[in-house]
């Protein structure tokens, strides 16, 4: 199945932009009258007729909708800072969105060699993962933010598995335990009617690791500290690591 995305939607019609018409139509040829599948990044997907290419756009009439397809019953938020080599940090974030990921947060802690991140360039990137992989749900970029800051926002968010990653000697659970305790409490305290997704705040800190005043103040902000064996990985195979964790301790 060949995926496109748009969310210019009236009613039962839609229009896809000039860079989706141009994908659809000359490079992979579809004609007036064909039918494709497209998303609006918001969890719906589309099956709907091209009814005419004019200009730059390619207008569509909707045949149907699945608006929740592949829903997740988790919402993860990776925080990672960005790797001093962009295209270590570019695989991660193409290879998160495969596996399934609602948000991403480049970090700049104390300890950052790479303090500047190209956003429009990954938020491209971020659009052909989730075509490439049938995702309907496009994540959330958001602009390069202070570690501390994260935390001191997050300090009190209700509700939230809030988990950091870090190399320094301290008690720390797997991550796959750390999520399977969190899964559990909610499941005691709500019916599964009504329980919501659960939402994951995953910190990884740069290739020089969190300093000792970011960790103390995740500590004293709720967050879990947590590790993943003993191999030693690189900043973008941790957070890999993790996003996988994540999905994998969610399959039914």
């Amino acid at each position: 199945m060949e995926l496109f995305f748009t969310n210019n939607i009236e009613g039962d019609r839609a229009t896809l932009d000039a860079g989706e018409s141009l994908h659809c139509t000359k490079v992979m040829r579809h004609n007036t009258g064909e039918r494709i599948n497209f998303t609006d990044g918001a969890g719906g997907l589309y099956l709907a007729e091209i009814i005419s290419t004019q200009g730059k756009e390619t207008r569509l009439q909707i045949i149907s909708c699945d608006r929740e397809y592949q829903k997740r019953d988790y919402y993860l938020h990776m925080a990672v800072a960005p790797t001093k080599n962009p295209d270590r940090y570019e695989w991660f974030i193409e290879k998160a969105v495969e596996l399934g990921i609602d948000e991403i947060t480049p970090l700049e802690g104390e300890h950052s060699q790479k303090r500047v991140f190209k956003k429009e360039r990954a938020e491209r990137l971020i659009l052909s993962a989730m075509k490439q992989s049938l995702k309907t749900r496009l994540p959330i970029l958001n602009p390069m933010t202070k570690a501390s800051a994260l935390i001191t926002d997050y300090k009190q968010r209700e509700g939230w598995t809030k988990l950091i990653g870090h190399c320094r000697e301290s008690h720390r659970e797997s991550i796959t335990t750390l999520i399977e305790q969190s899964k559990k409490q909610r499941g005691d305290n709500y019916p599964p009617q009504i329980l919501a997704p659960q939402k994951i705040l995953v910190m990884i800190g740069p290739e020089g690791d969190f300093s000792v005043s970011e960790i103390e103040l995740a500590t004293h902000s709720g967050f879990l500290a947590f590790h993943m064996g003993e191999s030693r990985m690189r900043t973008e195979t941790a957070a890999l690591t993790a996003v996988s964790a994540v999905y994998l301790g969610h399959i039914n």
